[in-house]
């Protein structure tokens, strides 16, 4: 049986926009109780999560459109018409024709049929404003508005950017957290090295190139499963962002030495310590979540790592940890306001009254882990996020009430020293850097 792939967006947005499903877990669903072809399966996922980002936009079209904003529309029939619209905006590949007579065919098969004209009428008039306009879209002069609608972001997450980076770098991140996320490889040198990556990369004709430090590789989006990339079973690499792996390399762990990474589910950074290690020490790997921890387990196994013990429990009460590491490293929860490409549901998901619960746990957290540094030891704060309040916040905060301990500049050996600003923090934009948005920091007792 033939199955119609803009029906499986259909269902998976009903699930998303109408039942609050998180969009990643009702795509899979959606695939999974059908079997489409890898070419509908791409369109498939490019249409759920494009129109997942582009909501705002895509129902300001509505409402300019319409005779009834977009909020007043039969539910439905809007997942119908946003279908449409995003196609006839986004998508070079649909024909006009093909994006409004099939989302006029799938109004019919939803029992929608009375409305298909209206579907017919408002997808045909955009089609012919798009071909004689630049663009149809009418944008309210409000700057911060405006930039929200053109690019599909909640007003508040916009006026931070604003706020914190001008008006200038307001609207390149909005643009650049649009785009599909790059897939950066981390290679495991205590197992293979990267010219021999590259080379069974070139074997099966999958482009690349090198990231600015050490066995750091990027390939472009849209690769394919990437456990069937050659060398996932092997152990040879693991996907982690360039951001994520200077993490790393800024708490620099030394062969031997006792570390903890205090939040470390899925376990990226724990394993990259591992191997900076050459896998001599002990490094402990704590989470809340057991299942979470799992992964942990799972992926220190497939990268043959042996130095890596998991522990249960909310860092804020892990005591038996005092005065025991050489290095800490907290990768602290927080809002992912860095990472908005790669999650296309968080936009909607996050809100100001979170980030100042967040920034109340981070600041216990890093309290906590503090303590159980050794004396002259180090302690690593990072987080994937660009929000201050997070961020350096925390940290002057902490400093007031810990004077004993410093902020002190990367080590030598760190692979990018231009990044480090003159306070020693390490702040990464994605517009400057074409990687996830980051803040770190060194802290020595």
């Amino acid at each position: 049986m033939k199955h119609n792939p803009r029906q499986v967006v259909f269902n998976a947005l009903y699930e998303i926009i109408l039942k609050d499903a998180y969009a990643e877990v009702a795509r899979d669903r959606a695939l999974g109780k059908i079997s489409l072809t890898p070419q509908d399966q791409k369109f498939v996922s490019e249409l759920i999560y494009g129109i997942v980002r582009r909501q705002r936009t895509l129902d300001a079209l509505i409402d300019q459109f319409a005779s009834k904003p977009a909020s007043q529309q039969p539910p439905k029939l809007r997942l119908i018409l946003l279908i449409g619209l995003y196609q006839l905006r986004y998508l070079t590949q649909v024909p006009d024709s093909a994006a409004v007579d099939t989302s006029v065919e799938l109004a019919k098969s939803n029992g929608l049929g009375k409305l298909s004209g209206v579907i017919n009428g408002l997808l045909r008039n955009y089609s012919r404003q798009q071909a004689t306009t630049a663009d149809p879209l009418k944008l309210p002069e409000d700057p911060i508005q405006r930039i929200g609608i053109l690019h599909s972001f909640p007003d508040w997450i916009v006026k931070l950017w604003w706020e914190e980076y001008g008006e200038e770098t307001a609207p390149l991140l909005a643009q650049w957290f649009n785009h599909p996320p790059n897939i950066d490889l981390r290679i495991n040198p205590l197992q293979t090295t990267q010219e021999t990556v590259e080379k069974a990369l070139n074997e099966v004709n999958i482009e690349y190139s090198r990231l600015p430090l050490p066995n750091g590789l990027r390939l472009p989006s849209g690769v394919g499963n990437i456990q069937q990339l050659p060398g996932f079973t092997q152990g040879w690499w693991t996907v982690q962002d360039y951001s994520a792996q200077l993490v790393s390399y800024l708490l620099n762990p030394q062969a031997g030495e006792t570390i903890i990474d205090a939040c470390a589910a899925p376990g990226g950074k724990s394993t990259h310590i591992a191997e900076l290690m050459g896998d001599q020490g002990i490094i402990y790997s704590s989470d809340r979540a057991s299942s979470r921890l799992k992964k942990v387990t799972q992926n220190a196994q497939r990268l043959k790592l042996n130095s890596i013990q998991t522990c249960v429990g909310d860092v804020r009460n892990l005591s038996q940890f005092k005065n025991s590491s050489d290095r800490v490293l907290v990768d602290a929860p927080c809002s992912g306001l860095g990472t908005l490409h790669r999650r296309t549901d968080l936009r909607w998901r996050q809100t100001p009254e979170n980030l100042l619960q967040l920034a109340q746990l981070q600041q216990e957290i890093l309290t906590e882990a503090a303590t159980w540094v050794k004396p002259n030891g180090i302690l690593v704060y990072a987080t994937c996020t660009i929000n201050p309040l997070e961020n350096e916040d925390v940290i002057q905060a902490f400093l007031a009430n810990h004077p004993q301990w410093q902020i002190i500049p990367p080590a030598g050996n760190f692979p990018v020293p231009s990044l480090t600003s003159l306070s020693n923090f390490l702040k990464i934009l994605p517009t400057e850097h074409n990687s996830d948005g980051f803040f770190m920091v060194k802290l020595k007792l």
